[in-house]
């Protein structure tokens, strides 16, 4: 049994770049991006008006103001404001030459036929300058940082229609065991409705990745092997749930060494999720994930999404919060890391939410961060600081 640590880097030591594509930026969201993306433009490319009001010269508010054009957004003003003019001006539209200051509508009034005065004290220029916020040539999003709406915003701005974006992996999703029947069914006796897979899948899925369910797996030798052997050959990465612990029909191990699979972990110091299951082939990457529902979801964010990041170009950093606990907590053993559904409350402190062990997935849904207990840890008091990692 190896520590959590060690796992995570034999993991992440084996990782490799699968490629980049371009794609449409419409496409984009939630890719990971492969190449850093320049502004092709000052923004704003020119002094604007940052709101409606009359452009003129600063030194000459004290006067009255002959208005001398309108300027809409888009248009290009047809006259420099001189001393004692002005121009009406709309948000977004193009400083005149010669003006300095847009003074807002509300802080004028009408002093005859196209003539205003300023009757407030004072004013700020309200003017976006050319170039404030972006510089021809600056970089706008980093190669290996995952796209979001915002940036889609960014791409439109500067041009960038065709992102490369890294390839995203394809996960293929089982679930062994006799005893499993899927969502649409109702369970007879001694059955239970398929949960991981659909579990793992929304996971990939939110992880950028490509799921790929193949369905439940008999607990046979012939059925399993049947089942890897074509999930390597069309995936990059297998998750399988079930038969990767010691009962007479958990037999995954035996049949992925069969499918030339390098095995380079069988059990992980963790809690839950301990008979894990890690390997990987000449173009493919392979876990063996515990049946229960908790193991597989937490074995999913603390091993596979690293992964699967850095199988994209990028690197997993979770969030990582250091919060007080709102009640004492015990256990018995201290011989893993344990990672305990809680809840973070209103008041910033930490509560485990009832959780009655692996199988209880319920208490993932009850709770938004994973409590991790260090390993020789027996008791934390009430008021003690603690590491949590927001779901």
């Amino acid at each position: 049994m190896i520590s959590f640590e060690k796992a995570l880097d034999i993991i992440l030591s084996s990782a490799r770049y699968l490629g980049d594509e371009r794609v449409d930026f419409t496409d984009s969201l939630d890719r990971v991006l492969a190449e850093d993306v320049f502004s092709d433009v000052d923004m704003p490319p020119f002094d604007k008006a940052a709101m409606d009001g009359f452009a003129c010269r600063r030194e000459d508010l004290p006067a009255e103001l002959e208005v001398i054009e309108t300027i809409a957004a888009g248009q290009i003003p047809e006259k420099s404001v001189g001393p004692g003019q002005c121009a009406r001006i709309m948000t977004g539209a193009m400083i005149p030459e010669g003006a300095d200051t847009v003074i807002m509508v509300e802080q004028t009034e009408v002093a005859g036929t196209e003539r205003i005065r300023f009757t407030a004290a004072k004013t700020t220029p309200n003017i976006a300058y050319q170039a404030e916020d972006v510089k021809l040539g600056d970089v706008m999003w980093r190669k290996g940082q995952p796209i979001k709406p915002s940036h889609i915003a960014i791409f439109s701005a500067v041009g960038c229609t065709n992102p490369l974006v890294a390839i995203q992996p394809r996960v293929a999703i089982l679930s062994t065991g006799d005893e499993l029947v899927e969502p649409n069914e109702k369970p007879g006796p001694g059955k239970i409705r398929n949960s991981n897979a659909w579990q793992l899948m929304a996971q990939v899925t939110q992880a950028g990745c490509i799921p790929n369910y193949m369905g439940i797996v008999p607990d046979t030798k012939e059925d399993t092997d049947m089942a890897i052997s074509k999930a390597l050959a069309e995936n990059d990465v297998v998750l399988l749930t079930g038969g990767v612990s010691m009962g007479d029909f958990d037999f995954v191990p035996e049949i992925m060494r069969k499918n030339k699979v390098d095995i380079r972990f069988q059990k992980v110091a963790v809690k839950p999720g301990r008979p894990t299951v890690f390997g990987v082939t000449e173009k493919s990457w392979i876990f063996g994930l515990p049946g229960n529902p908790v193991s597989s979801f937490i074995n999913f964010e603390i091993f596979v999404k690293p992964l699967l990041y850095k199988l994209m170009g990028n690197e997993f950093k979770p969030v990582e919060l250091i919060l007080p606990i709102g009640v004492n907590f015990t256990r018995k053993k201290a011989d893993r890391l344990e990672w305990v559904p809680v809840e973070i409350t209103e008041n910033a402190e930490v509560v485990p939410v009832s959780y009655h062990g692996s199988a209880h997935i319920h208490a993932v849904c009850l709770s938004n961060a994973l409590l991790s207990v260090p390993v020789d840890k027996f008791e934390i008091a009430k008021g003690e600081f603690v590491n949590v990692r927001p779901i």
